[in-house]
């Protein structure tokens, strides 16, 4: 289900103290890194991402790997930043505003 407007903006809210769990490396978005990725998101739901250098087609491409290999929705971005949300079906961790 699509995120609104004003879960998107509770869920920058709370990702703005978290610091990047998964770091992007030379090789970019691996099979590996997108099963760490997917292995984090099951814990925190919310997990900011650190983008690998190259240009912005580049790092929108890593995303549209990582968010389409893991399920996962892209929060927000700035710069190498990435912020992606997914939520965990078992035990939801974070309660999400109407």
């Amino acid at each position: 289900m699509p995120l609104t407007p004003s879960q998107i903006r509770y869920l920058r809210g709370l990702a703005h103290d978290v610091k990047p769990v998964v770091l992007l490396g030379n090789k970019g978005a691996t099979e590996a890194v997108v099963k760490e990725l997917g292995q984090a998101l099951d814990i925190h739901e919310l997990v900011k991402v650190k983008l690998s250098g190259g240009d912005k087609s580049e790092r929108q491409a890593q995303i549209d790997v990582l968010a389409g290999g893991t399920g996962a929705q892209a929060v927000h971005q700035i710069g190498h930043v990435v912020v992606l949300f997914r939520r965990n079906a078992d035990e939801p961790r974070i309660a999400l505003p109407r």
